[in-house]
């Protein structure tokens, strides 16, 4: 992506161009990019990455102030918000296979935590796995992981949700739509630090 300074000899541009390239705005920066033709690929890459950013861009609001207060320099520095520093870093963690923290610098200073069980119930086009965490007021949440052969290599990759838990209550998460066949599932805890638990595992289940 290019930014610009005075576009197409004018004080500004945006829309299609030559049917190769768009220029637009954000945040008051003009820039242009390639054009593209929108896809929505369900890959298992693509719902790793969908499943972080949708489990983070829901949890911002609610990790507090001080939290929230910890991205402020790095967002300074790069001219962003705090939340897309926050989505920036965590996003970057996770490409890493690390868990995502609710503060930057990430401590990892807290134990890490298990699925005490991890019950999986076959359905018409669906799968519902229920886990169980170990008590712990650390725990921010749960990766939940799907193949269909058995999961060796827990990754970013083959995730296919990250939902949030309080270390108190089970979670039950629906995996649907899905084609009939044999799916194998595997699940680690995360707590707010950043730290994941020991994966779960693997288990399988017939849909229908």
């Amino acid at each position: 992506m290019a930014r610009l300074s005075g576009p197409m000899f004018s004080l500004d541009a945006s829309g299609k161009f030559g049917g190769s390239m768009v220029f637009s705005k954000w945040k008051g920066r003009n820039y242009s990019r390639q054009l593209v033709t929108p896809k929505n690929p369900k890959s298992a890459m693509q719902t790793g990455v969908r499943s972080m950013m949708k489990f983070l861009s829901q949890a911002w609001a609610s990790i507090g102030s001080t939290p929230q207060g910890s991205y402020a320099a790095d967002a300074a520095s790069k001219q962003i918000s705090p939340f897309n520093s926050f989505m920036g870093i965590n996003l970057g963690r996770w490409q890493n296979f690390f868990g995502p923290s609710q503060e930057t610098p990430a401590a990892g200073a807290s134990t890490p935590l298990t699925v005490t069980t991890m019950g999986l119930t076959g359905g018409e086009g669906n799968c519902t796995i229920e886990l169980t965490p170990s008590g712990a007021t650390s725990i921010w949440g749960f990766m939940i992981f799907r193949d269909t052969a058995e999961i060796t290599a827990p990754s970013w990759a083959n995730c296919v949700a990250v939902i949030p838990a309080d270390g108190a209550n089970a979670v039950t998460y629906v995996d649907s739509p899905l084609a009939a066949g044999t799916y194998h599932y595997r699940a680690a805890a995360f707590n707010v630090d950043g730290v994941m638990g020991t994966v779960k595992a693997d288990d399988s289940e017939a849909v229908t």
